[in-house]
């Protein structure tokens, strides 16, 4: 898309207007949280309207109380604020080749907020989780009917599960962004915060919590937001869990024309799941050779590290490329090529930036 053809709204690139989908541009990323009406919008139905005074959470399955709780005896409760990055799972998909179905994502469906909320071991806690149980099934109040035919017929919610352990653990049910209420585009009155996944998981406008006790195989979970896992010859659909070690580039972005021989900031941002980023290197002569870019600010877990690298640049104009690598605490290392088993997602190879040097 030309940069004349793109068109915002509220600042953000319009990717899908029914439903609605608005991506940050993500060239104008300068801290390490992105301001609520900046960050990204993802949808796959209508945004649900939700009365705050007449919503209720039921929380019930393999559990030995089941309960349902309102908003406000939800405030009532212990809370607990924590930055985490959300990226959309299909981030980066408009640069896949050959162009592959599923909202054409740039660099900015990606974004990391403050969550204010209540982590949803306590009401797991409150409801006496049954020694059988293994999954943790969030539904949200977004539905519709759904074009595709490897879909149910008829209308359907969104849902997604987590393992209890990881439920336990870290999931947090936020009611605040930013310090702010929840935004109706970001989940209001509830959503979910699954720390370290890509952001389906984190299931917006929250209204049933279902303890199972074998694995949930809805439409989100099997059909769509899956991936292909070989085992040997054989290829099975997995869930999407996890966000893949991944850093971009914000400045300078795509096509930007730089001064020649003058020092220029490379500035971006990197993250992982569970672990912490060790470093980032910045290659300015499409992958021939590595510097080590300069990690900025402390690392939090399941929160993206901002990053700078002083450039100096060519004297002689021409065409340069600038790719980024992560690698993590782990010693996990972004690919230099994509996995094609990974189908329309979790889209983590060496992204190329070309610039101009004049």
């Amino acid at each position: 898309m030309e940069e004349s053809d793109i068109k915002l709204r509220d600042g953000r690139i319009i990717r899908g207007e029914a439903p609605l989908n608005l991506e940050t541009p993500f060239e104008k990323l300068d801290s390490f949280i992105t301001p609520t009406e900046s960050f990204y919008v993802r949808t796959h139905f209508p945004i649900p309207s939700i009365d705050r005074d007449a919503w209720w959470l039921r929380i019930e399955g393999e559990v030995e109380k089941p309960f349902a709780i309102n908003y406000e005896e939800l405030l009532d409760l212990e809370w607990k604020t924590i930055p985490a990055t959300l990226e959309c799972a299909g981030n980066n998909r408009s640069f896949l080749e050959p162009k592959v179905k599923g909202v054409q994502w740039g660099l900015g469906a990606v974004g990391t907020a403050e969550w204010t909320g209540v982590p949803l071991s306590i009401l797991l806690d409150r409801a006496g989780v049954k020694a059988n149980a293994s999954e943790i099934i969030l539904e949200g109040a977004d539905g519709g009917v759904l074009e595709d035919p490897k879909s149910p017929p008829g209308e359907l919610r969104f849902a997604r599960s987590i393992p209890v352990e990881k439920a336990r653990r870290d999931v947090l049910l936020a009611y605040k962004m930013n310090g702010i209420d929840l935004p109706a585009e970001h989940g209001f009155p509830v959503r979910a915060i699954v720390p370290g996944w890509y952001a389906m998981a984190s299931v917006k406008w929250l209204q049933r919590i279902i303890v199972a006790d074998q694995p949930f195989t809805g439409y989100y979970q099997t059909i769509d937001y899956a991936y292909w896992e070989r085992r040997e010859a054989i290829a099975e659909l997995t869930p999407l869990t996890k966000m893949q070690v991944k850093a971009q580039i914000s400045k300078p972005s795509q096509d930007e024309i730089i001064p020649a021989n003058s020092l220029v900031c490379v500035q971006g941002v990197a993250w992982t799941s569970d672990g912490k980023i060790a470093k980032v290197e910045l290659s300015t002569d499409g992958a021939s050779t590595w510097s080590e870019a300069k990690l900025l600010g402390e690392p939090k877990p399941n929160a993206w590290q901002l990053w700078e690298f002083n450039w100096q640049t060519p004297a002689a104009a021409g065409k340069q490329t600038l790719i980024a690598r992560a690698t993590d605490s782990f010693g996990r290392t972004q690919p230099s090529q994509r996995d094609r088993d990974h189908g329309n997602y979790m889209i983590n190879h060496l992204l190329p930036i070309a610039v101009e040097v004049r």
